[in-house]
């Protein structure tokens, strides 16, 4: 069952009205647009009729015309032969023919109403149907805000977030101790003495006028 009773329902719709009293807006908003589509559909449709049904209209009266034609050379052939009988019943035939141009004439201007009232309305449903887009991209993105805004609440406060900084908690403590066992390493060493500290300062300069006297040799060799 269809939400409006067609046409003049959904002109005269409240979309937003319809949105705020509907459980689920998104849903809503789905069946709102088709329903506006079918309709627009359907009224295009019969506006499309009504055109077919006026130009056959006018290829009758264009015929019938003809005939009138064809109805008053026959009265004029038969006065000239001197039959007024004739002339009269050709003359007859010929209002038929003008009486039915006359109603079809009346009919096509019937349609021309109806036509024009359906422009009316596919102008106006045209302009609903464009709300009513217009609304289902908002209600879709403030859900998709919903939904994105939940899913963060839910990493921010829930269970696999609370894991992950306990073991980042786990882990620091980890480097807290090896870092306090490398310190408890040092503690307690002995301070060299002078003597130790220009007995290395004596093999130093050893070793740099031994590797001096090395560089000096590669170089008279190259």
């Amino acid at each position: 069952m269809g939400i409006f009773s067609r046409t003049r329902d959904i002109i005269a719709a409240n979309v937003t009205d319809l949105l705020d009293k509907a459980e689920d807006p998104a849903k809503m908003i789905r069946m709102i647009i088709l329903e506006m589509e079918e309709t627009l559909v359907e009224v295009r449709a019969s506006a499309a009729r009504t055109i077919a049904d006026q130009k056959e209209m006018r290829r009758h009266i264009a015929k019938l015309e003809k005939l009138q034609e064809s109805w008053t050379e026959k009265a004029e052939l038969a006065l000239s032969k001197g039959r007024e009988d004739l002339a009269k019943a050709a003359l007859v035939e010929k209002q038929k023919a003008a009486d039915m141009c006359e109603q079809l004439s009346t009919e096509i201007g019937v349609l021309d109403e109806a036509l024009k009232a359906s422009e009316e309305d596919i102008t106006k449903l045209q302009n609903k149907l464009r709300e009513a887009r217009v609304r289902q991209n908002s209600i879709v993105a403030r859900l998709e805000s919903a939904n994105n805004r939940t899913r963060l609440r839910e990493m921010t406060n829930g269970s696999k977030m609370h894991d992950a900084f306990s073991r980042f908690d786990v882990l620091e403590r980890r480097v807290d101790f090896a870092e306090g066992r490398a310190e408890a390493a040092g503690l307690g060493s002995v301070p060299k003495s002078l003597e130790e500290e220009i007995a290395e300062l004596r093999s130093s300069e050893k070793v740099d006028a031994e590797l001096e006297a090395l560089k000096a040799r590669l170089n008279k060799g190259a």
